[in-house]
């Protein structure tokens, strides 16, 4: 490499860095925010985030790192950088030619604005408020539509914002993908409920101690190979994980004292998204590729360990013992009453809680009205009714309360407007992994039953992992599975999971 690339190079290397440190501190005082910062706090902590995400997007959209940008990118400076550089110099190129169509006072407004409305969605959730949450919901898609004003509309103006969570997505595709996936769904669905063979599920309706629930949630994340000296696990109103780096990822879950299973997956579910940041390459720290590569790669891991093996009969056939000796008296069932009662199908209205079956029905819903809102220019005033139209159309269900409805998700309060497909993709993805895996370790389900996680944790990191944004998510499952992303082995799965549990 010659003297002046590579005097460029460092000089872009430690603008990224510079930029990282920022990132790492604000990950840190909105997970404090997230985890019990005193109430009256949330406006100057909120102020203060807004400040320091300013300062950070001011380096990343600068003159000076657009110089640096063009100057790398160049014919003869690009062919001369390693592979690792290239790609970091593509991805911040990418960001800067979207972020620098944002004033950055414009980007502070919003950091502050979100941040106070997803404090302000805890109290409104608590008391079924939708009313005294509106307002921020309105300003928050305000800002939205005008920052994709500024970016400019892809093929449909809800396309431009699934490209921030799973690039090159597109409402066409997800109509395709999703279209066949409800018909297919639901035609399972209809014949788990008319099975004569459904679980009975009245042993979980108890009382189970808090403290109880923690000690199995921490268990379980040893045995699945989570880091305690790179990560922790604290309680939030809705679970969620935060890698600031691979050397800090923090992941929260909620204890019901009425629902064993609640903590339980979701403790797995961001153990999986933790095990994906804890085991990114060290060639990739300090930079922006020391993350996944989609939010629906990330949902892969996370949907992978939650329900494809935390779900799984050998998993519980070796960990229900350890489970029923942490709740004497309380679970006083065999374990395949135990494996057919945590795999229940039954609409439901809380999305977190769904079984795996009707969860992508509830991501459909939820698609439908992030399209609807952005495409159709749906207002906020009417996302409660829209909302329960949906349920009872798609669930046959109605929620009693906005608190059990439009107001249960965080990620609108935090202007995560074209995440929510993720999650499907997620499942998808997840399956076709699993396929693969299966035919690679042969041996998996018998490990499995042995308590043998680390096997399957160091395939995934070797394949998946390891290589944090160096690909994008259609390189990557073409390359784990020599495919490319396909919705029928999530119908195949579903399939032989659900005929199983229901003796169809």
């Amino acid at each position: 490499m010659e003297n002046g690339t590579k005097g460029t190079l460092q000089i872009f290397r430690d603008k990224i860095k510079q930029i990282k440190s920022y990132e790492e501190a604000l990950g840190v005082l909105n997970w404090d925010l997230r985890t019990g910062a005193p109430k009256k706090g949330v406006e100057q902590r909120s102020e203060a985030i807004g400040v320091l995400s300013e300062a950070a997007f001011r380096l990343s959209t600068s003159d000076e790192m657009g110089e640096l940008l063009d100057a790398l990118g160049a014919d003869g400076n690009k062919e001369q950088l390693h592979a690792i550089d290239r790609k970091l110099v593509e991805e911040t190129k990418k960001d800067y030619d979207r972020n620098k169509k944002i004033p950055p006072k414009l980007y502070q407004e919003y950091v502050v604005l979100t941040s106070q409305a997803e404090s302000y969605w805890e109290e409104a959730k608590e008391n079924s408020d939708y009313a005294g949450f509106q307002p921020y919901l309105e300003k928050i898609i305000d800002y939205t539509n005008r920052f994709i004003d500024l970016w400019g509309a892809k093929a449909t103006r809800y396309d431009t914002l699934l490209d921030l969570y799973e690039p090159e997505m597109t409402t066409a595709e997800l109509d395709r993908v999703f279209g066949g996936l409800r018909e297919k769904l639901v035609s399972l669905a209809a014949a788990v409920a008319a099975s004569p063979h459904q679980p009975d599920r009245s042993f979980l309706g108890q009382t189970y101690d808090k403290e109880a629930q923690k000690k199995f949630s921490l268990f379980i994340l040893e045995q699945m190979g989570y880091d305690f000296s790179s990560g922790r696990l604290d309680e939030s109103v809705h679970p969620f994980a935060t890698g600031l780096s691979p050397g800090d990822v923090r992941i929260t879950t909620r204890y019901l004292p009425d629902d064993v299973t609640s903590a339980l997956f979701g403790t797995i579910h961001e153990g999986g998204h933790a095990l994906y940041e804890q085991n990114i390459m060290p060639e990739l720290i300090g930079t922006t590729l020391c993350t996944g590569t989609s939010m629906g790669i990330h949902e892969s891991q996370s949907r992978f360990w939650e329900n494809v093996i935390g779900r799984s009969r050998p998993f519980w056939q070796q960990y229900f013992g350890e489970l029923r000796k942490l709740f004497p008296g309380q679970l006083d069932v065999d374990v395949d009453d135990f494996y057919r009662a945590i795999n229940t199908v039954e609409p439901s209205l809380i999305r977190i809680e769904a079984d795996e079956l009707t969860y992508n029905l509830h991501i459909i819903i939820r698609y439908e009205m992030e399209k609807a809102i952005f495409n159709d220019g749906v207002k906020a005033a009417d996302l409660p009714e829209l909302w329960n139209e949906k349920y009872r159309s798609y669930l046959g269900i109605a929620p009693r309360s906005d608190k059990e409805g439009v107001l249960q998700d965080v990620h609108w309060s935090g202007g995560a407007f074209g995440y929510f497909p993720s999650y499907s993709l997620g499942n998808m993805y997840a399956a076709q992994f699993a396929d693969t895996l299966v035919k690679e370790l042969p041996e998996l389900w018998t490990q499995i039953g042995r308590g043998e996680l680390l096997p399957t944790k160091q395939w995934l990191t070797d394949r998946i992992y390891r290589y944090g944004k160096l690909e994008t998510p259609a390189e990557i499952v073409r390359r784990v599975t020599g495919k490319p992303l396909d919705p029928s082995y999530l119908v195949t799965y579903l399939e032989t999971k659900y005929k199983d549990i229901y003796k169809l």
